[in-house]
């Protein structure tokens, strides 16, 4: 299920005025349940939990044809840059606490297995740690934002060996 038969779905309960819904289909559970019309602001929450992870494009490969004819080195660097991807589908906090420095910031070295970030997910504090050593190039996501499964968290140009 793709996040436009989601969206659609969403969008059909809202209409239908359903509350409740589940559906599960193959290894994919899909649960919605929105708050009545009491609640001072409805929630809507869906799980997709894939049995492996799905192939990801490489977005380097596919963003080189885009760049401009006069920015010829940057798809170079960018070709060498590693993804930090989210592992689980949560909210990303750049902190261990409000009001804490973020574990990273661009510019920063770290070494495999630095905690990077933490995505909370059902109530639960999740540390995602590099799996390169390398400089941060980038933070891709916003401090309280949610993610998806696989989206991309931070840019890490790898130590050269």
């Amino acid at each position: 299920m793709n996040q436009k038969e989601l969206k659609e779905l969403i969008e059909f309960l809202i209409e239908k005025d359903i509350a409740e819904f589940e559906l599960e289909r193959g290894d994919v559970k899909v649960r919605i349940k929105r708050g009545g019309a009491a609640a001072a602001a409805p929630e809507t929450r869906f799980f997709a939990v894939p049995s492996a992870p799905p192939a990801l494009p490489d977005l380097a490969a596919v963003a080189a044809p885009a760049a401009p004819p006069a920015a010829k080195e940057a798809p170079a660097q960018e070709e060498s840059l590693h993804m930090v991807r989210s592992p689980i589908v949560g909210t990303f906090y750049e902190s261990p606490s409000p009001g804490s420095p973020p574990f990273v910031k661009a510019g920063d070295t770290v070494e495999a297995g630095q905690v990077l970030c933490i995505v909370e997910a059902m109530k639960l504090m999740n540390e995602i740690e590099s799996d390169v050593a390398g400089e941060i190039v980038k933070r891709l996501v916003d401090n309280g934002q949610p993610i998806e499964y696989g989206q991309e968290l931070f840019a890490v140009r790898p130590r050269s060996s």
